[in-house]
């Protein structure tokens, strides 16, 4: 088997790229771009930001947090659910900060990243870490496409590096020499792999440490379902809360968290109907600087490399070989806040039919679904940047009184009523495109217009005088020399003020009248190539289809599909597919996997104007279907070059010529712009598998497998774990003592309603054995008192159909939104907010602190700049600041510096005395006229304050500078 590590030059080796790590300017989320810019801005109230407490340090021992206290947000959690792909790429390997050094380092980088999410969000019941398994095959078509498109880019990168670098060493630039260093291939983060199973080895290890020394973790059970269980990691977390809540025994008011930064997880909460759903991830910091691949400088890029020396960092340069970096902050996402917001937007009077909140809000999440998803491409008269959710509920408000009820039920769709809402769609695709070509071209207007402006501005004017008469910066302590002459001085001034003159008369004399045109055209201009970097425009790549001209449906097909428009049938089949993939992927998230062998099988959508006679273009999905197994996906997704992490016998089908099935992995292959800039957003025409000929040919090279090999290719089940002082340890303890063989019901009443099947795992974690540190690092744990066993959830039977309602006794939590959050742009600055309690006042500083802190502070420091984290100076928390507002709330309060989308601060101007009192008594009549409100939340809402019993909160700060 190949290792994840490889030791080759730089220029050599063919760079492998994050395949699932998102791109920092466009968001490409969900299969829906910038879809949770454009919901946060949408919707802004439902963003607040975490409030995180710190460890200690003392006489150089570290004390970590006290997790058994109350949350500093004011908020209680009960279930706490990592979606753990997102944790595992950006500490296998970050971009903001050095990369691990080695498996060992990366494995602690995850335990880490857990303390710390387990530190905000504090769960009180159950922690829930999933791992993606294998996907369903219409996933496995996003995923094969990431990864042939991330080997394609590392070949051309290589390329353009070593292009780039003769050429600046051929100008005389300087280049560090290449280096020979190790590289991280992360499509080894893929099931099957030796790397996936010794991180699940490594994090049943870090359950058993924290449940025997973390107070906080000693009442929590722990489930882990690995690379070996199937399902993505988000579905197999909503496999289990669906199933848990048609238990008689669930509690409605559980208050869920889920960690992980995909779109789709704001749908699939939503698709729960669980009133106390919040989503925590990392807030998103544009514009970060990335080190140049070359010379290892910020500030451009590999094309513009112009390999000048490097600069000084520090005053010593003693920060030279380190990379600027802040601790990522988290942010909520509150979805009770955003079903206040739809449930205003979603409510329409004089229906035929009685109003239900819950089935609009399904059918808004199913409209989504046109806009993009990881299993179909979006609609070619849809982008979300073009407000076509909007468009799409402008229209179903429309229409939804013609259709006589909802678009969905539980999942299901009815396509009737879906068509009616296709054919409105169809009726403006023309406007529409139409609409796009105008925008994009005023879009480049501006952008030409700006350019411009900018070069004059750097060109400056055409003379600057000299002497007494020269422009100087004000507060300029040397003098300009003075004019010996002033006559002469004046003549220089006429005399080249007439030289110009004259050469744009004889430059609009050239250009046949033309007065545009500069002096510097003058001379010579006449037959010389303007460069690309002077040109007005730039290359844009040809787009045969042109939806904005007529004839746009016909052009769209051949060019596509390589078929003519009038070929009915073929269209009815595509529409036919897309009609069974929009069925498939609202099933997934309602009901879990309908089929785990159906997948899109065309590169592009459909028109909406071609929904027609949909009615009875789908009845049901084959039943029974079985997932791939790990090594087979591996099979499905990897292109050649990744083909070392498979025996070598399977390596072989992915290159020898004789192979049966070498068509499915491609040296080379198009990538269709589809209308879009860049070569990432376009679309990747790749073949698809064919699963027959894939299982035929590998029916012969399965006998090769290695006994280690066929036990990472089987299919594992989810392990639960907890500790000693939990109440159902004895019960889990007396099953091992027995050594019963049979699945056994966990007693409801033991494990807060938690309900499923337990059986004997193969390799346990038992108490009083030592579990052996799989890091070498870290130490055994020689008094181990936690216990781990297999769990199956609670089973169905076929045909059962889970409810997609609120249930009885569910308490809907206080209104949070105010009169004035329902008004765009009313004139007021938005602030973010700190925790989940909205009267927490925050800490102010006028014009002279911040004067203050910029002294005080020192700049060129590690980690300095706009997301510093350095305390401000020791005075400063000694009464040398006056809070904005009193009142009675606490003096100090944490100053947020940057908002969600990484804004400066906005600092408070002076105002006048009048001014100061009259905004002081609108902070009080606001304050008291939402006071009852804030106050009250906790009462009718368990996840709220101390509706749970714990105490109140101290008044939380977030840091301690002390």
């Amino acid at each position: 088997m190949g290792s994840l590590w490889s030791c080759e030059t730089l220029q050599d080796a063919p760079e492998i790229f994050d395949i699932n790590r998102k791109r920092n300017d466009c968001l490409p989320e969900m299969g829906v771009p910038a879809f949770f810019r454009w919901l946060s801005r949408k919707y802004p109230s439902i963003i607040v930001h975490c409030v995180e407490e710190k460890g200690k340090e003392c006489n150089g021992v570290r004390i970590p947090v006290d997790t058994t206290k109350p949350n500093p947000n004011e908020v209680e959690f009960d279930n706490l659910y990592l979606d753990m792909n997102g944790i595992i790429h950006p500490c296998t390997h970050p971009e903001d900060k050095p990369a691990p050094k080695n498996e060992d380092e990366m494995m602690v980088a995850i335990f880490e990243y857990i303390d710390r999410l387990f530190n905000i969000v504090r769960p009180r019941r159950v922690l829930y870490m999933a791992i993606d398994g294998v996907a369903p095959r219409a996933k496995m078509n996003q995923q094969r496409s990431r990864r042939f498109r991330a080997s394609k880019e590392g070949v051309e990168l290589v390329e353009e590096k070593s292009r780039v670098r003769e050429e600046v060493i051929q100008k005389g630039g300087y280049l560090p020499p290449e280096e020979i260093k190790e590289r991280f291939d992360s499509n080894c983060i893929t099931p099957g792999t030796e790397f996936m199973d010794n991180l699940a080895h490594c994090l049943r290890y870090y359950v058993a440490e924290r449940l025997t020394n973390d107070p906080g973790w000693k009442n929590i059970v722990v489930f882990l379902s690995d690379a070996s269980v199937p399902g993505e990691g988000e579905h197999k977390i909503m496999d289990f809360i669906r199933r848990q809540r048609a238990q008689p025994n669930h509690d409605p008011n559980t208050h869920h968290c889920l960690c992980g930064a995909d779109a789709d997880l704001i749908m699939l909460g939503l698709a729960t109907h669980e009133p106390n759903f919040t989503i925590i991830r990392e807030e998103f910091k544009p514009n970060k600087p990335r080190p140049c691949g070359l010379c290892g400088q910020t500030g451009h890029e590999i094309k513009d490399c112009q390999g000048m020396p490097r600069e000084k960092q520090g005053q010593h340069d003693e920060f030279a070989n380190t990379m600027p970096s802040a601790e990522q902050e988290f942010i909520f996402i509150r979805l009770c806040v955003l079903r206040e917001y739809l449930a205003r937007e979603l409510t329409m009077a004089s229906l035929p039919f009685p109003f239900d909140f819950e089935r609009s809000v399904d059918d808004w999440v199913f409209m989504c679904f046109f806009v993009g998803n990881d299993f179909l491409p979006h609609l070619p008269s849809l982008e979300i940047r073009e407000g076509a959710i909007d468009r799409l509920v402008r229209i179903y408000k429309d229409v939804v009184h013609k259709t006589g009820g909802y678009l969905t039920q539980n999942g299901y769709v009815n396509l009737e009523r879906v068509e009616m809402i296709m054919q409105a769609v169809g009726v403006a695709e023309d406007n529409i495109f139409k609409k796009r070509k105008e925008d994009e071209e005023n879009f480049k207007r501006r952008n030409k217009e700006k350019r411009k402006r900018m070069k004059a501005e750097q060109q400056g004017p055409a003379y600057l005088t000299t002497g007494q008469f020269a422009p100087h910066a004000l507060g300029r302590r040397d003098r300009p020399e003075a004019v010996q002459n002033a006559r002469h001085q004046a003549c220089d001034m006429r005399m080249q003020s007439n030289m110009s003159a004259a050469q744009s008369l004889k430059a609009m004399m050239k250009n046949g009248g033309n007065s545009s045109a500069g002096p510097s055209d003058s001379a010579d201009s006449r037959g010389v190539k303007r460069k690309a970097d002077d040109s007005d425009s730039e290359p844009e790549p040809e787009d045969n289809v042109r939806l904005w001209e007529e004839g746009w449906k016909q052009r769209y097909y051949k060019n596509k599909f390589d078929v003519d428009a009038t070929d009915e049938d073929f269209r009815r089949k595509v529409v036919q597919s897309y009609v069974e993939g929009l069925c498939w992927v609202l099933r997934y998230y309602y009901q879990g996997c309908a089929s785990w062998k159906w997948y899109f099988p065309f590169h592009y959508a459909p028109f909406a104007s071609d929904f027609k006679d949909i009615k009875d273009m789908f009845s049901d999905f084959e039943k029974d279907t079985k997932p791939f197994k790990p090594l087979e996906q591996l099979m499905g997704v990897f292109p050649a070059a990744s083909g070392n992490f498979l025996p070598p016998t399977w390596r072989n089908l992915m290159s020898s010529p004789d192979s049966s099935i070498i068509d499915f992995y491609p040296d080379d292959f198009a990538i269709d712009l589809n209308g879009k800039k860049y070569a990432w957003q376009g679309v990747a025409l790749l073949p698809f598998v064919d699963e027959r000929r894939l299982r035929a040919a590998l029916a012969d090279v399965y006998p090769d497998l290695t006994p280690e090999e066929k036990r990472r290719n089987s299919l594992g089940s989810d392990v639960l774990f907890l500790g000693k002082s939990h109440p159902l340890f004895d019960f889990i303890h007396e099953l091992y003592r027995t050594e019963s063989n049979e699945d056994t019901e966990i007693p409801a009443e033991l494990c807060h309603g938690i309900q499923g099947r337990l059986n004997l795992d193969d390799d346990p974690i038992l108490p009083d054995n030592t579990v052996r540190s799989p890091v070498p690092m870290l130490r055994d744990i020689s008094q181990n008192t936690a216990i781990g066993v297999k769990f199956k959830d609670p089973q169905y039977p076929d045909g059962f159909v889970f409810k997609a309602v609120l249930l009885p006794g569910a308490k809907i939590p206080s209104k949070v939104l105010k009169p004035e959050d329902w008004v765009r742009g009313n004139g007021q600055s938005w602030r973010p907010q700190l925790g989940f309690n909205p009267n927490r006042q925050q800490a102010h500083l006028d014009q002279s602190g911040f004067r203050a802190l910029g002294h005080n502070l020192n700049r060129s420091q590690q980690g300095g700049g706009q997301y510093s984290s350095t305390p401000p100076p020791s005075s400063y928390n000694q009464g040398g600041y006056r809070p904005s507002h009193s009142g009675g709330h606490q003096s100090f309060q944490h100053s947020r510096q940057n908002s969600l989308m990484g804004a400066p601060p906005s600092f408070h101007q002076p105002q006048f005395p009048r001014q100061q009192q009259q905004q002081q008594q609108h902070y009080d009549r606001r304050r008291d006229d939402w006071h009852d409100r804030g106050d009250n939340r906790g009462q009718h809402h368990q996840g709220y304050s101390s509706g749970r019993g714990y105490p109140l909160p101290p008044p939380s700060r977030r840091y301690n500078w002390n």
